[in-house]
């Protein structure tokens, strides 16, 4: 079976593959370098041993992704391709509402046309706003703090009327809450921009000497230690989560959330990384950020129940391999 992932040398995306690969599946990988480079392939054949098939293609590009469709024959799509930044968002909206946005509308169309009926999406939990947490499948979907919220709700509603349309169509909408983390063995992880505010990777730079300090967005906020909680997940338990929804595609239109169903502050997150890591991180408290809330963490028990799917993988490991791939980190 051959599936076509979009954005296949980004983060979530070359952990997905790796999973794929392993699980016996032929993997084409759509990308375009945004989020990634040409060296990820290279660390992709030495975790699995396969080389697999690659195309240098913006996914907004429609003449020149429909030459993917008619070139190869796609069982089914997972869709990453995108940006991904909530601190870019709010200062580009139109490139974000644009990239993610046509993006999705491209892959739809391609799929129709090509009778591509398996499709997996990748959503994203900020799709809920600032609501309760636990956050559920059904929760209703109100106005998100950010345009990268926006794209995701956007793009859901895209596929999901493209279902009604096309009952024969298999579509799964997978929200997930925060990856963190990286392979094993260290070969693949998640790309630092030199300006990222993204928790993690903020925190390998300081333990790196890179950065002085990482910088607290907020210490007033109504939780354990003043600090936002979110629930952070393995990047390669997120992965395993796409093979299952490869697996068990139901007609329709069906949406999971991919979490750990547990919250971790800021502090707390700091303190496992020094712990297990046996470094020092220097922090200090600036002001919120625009477009965070408060408290976000899932209820997946429903990708328990019918996926059978949940994580394995906790805080620690997160921590240490995230650190074990930022050590090891050359070019990416």
């Amino acid at each position: 079976m051959a599936i076509l992932v979009t954005g296949g040398l980004g983060y979530i995306g070359s952990h997905t593959v790796v999973e794929l690969i392993e699980n016996g599946y032929k993997v084409i990988i759509v990308d375009n370098y945004i989020n990634s480079n040409s060296n990820i392939l290279d660390q992709l054949f030495k975790i699995t041993g396969v080389n697999p098939l690659f195309y240098k293609i913006d996914v907004t590009q429609k003449d020149k992704l429909e030459k993917v469709f008619v070139e190869q024959k796609i069982d089914e799509v997972i869709h990453f391709a995108g940006l991904k930044s909530i601190g870019e968002s709010v200062e580009d909206p139109l490139r974000y509402y644009y990239n993610n946005v046509v993006s999705t509308m491209v892959i739809s169309s391609l799929c129709i046309k090509y009778k591509v009926k398996k499709v997996v999406f990748s959503s994203s939990a900020t799709v809920y706003g600032n609501q309760e947490s636990p956050l559920k499948e059904e929760t209703s979907l109100k106005k998100t703090t950010n345009p990268y919220g926006e794209t995701k709700v956007m793009s859901e509603r895209i596929l999901t009327d493209v279902s009604y349309a096309h009952p024969e169509f298999s579509i799964t909408l997978l929200r997930y809450f925060n990856p963190i983390g990286a392979h094993k063995s260290g070969l693949i992880g998640e790309k630092i921009k030199s300006s990222t505010n993204n928790l993690v990777p903020y925190i390998s730079k300081v333990a790196k000497k890179e950065k002085s300090k990482v910088e607290i967005f907020g210490k007033d906020y109504n939780t354990i230690d003043g600090t936002g909680v979110r629930d952070y997940i393995h990047v390669v338990d997120l992965a395993k989560g796409h093979v299952k929804a490869v697996q068990s595609f139901k007609l329709g239109i069906t949406t999971y959330n991919l979490g750990t169903g547990k919250g971790t502050s800021v502090l707390e997150l700091i303190g496992a990384f020094e712990k297990v890591n046996n470094v020092s991180i220097p922090y200090e408290f600036v002001q919120r950020r625009l477009g965070d809330i408060e408290v976000s963490y899932a209820d997946s028990s429903k990708a328990e129940r019918e996926l059978g799917w949940k994580t394995e993988l906790s805080i620690k490991d997160m921590v240490k391999d995230a650190w074990n791939f930022e050590k090891k980190r050359r070019t990416y």
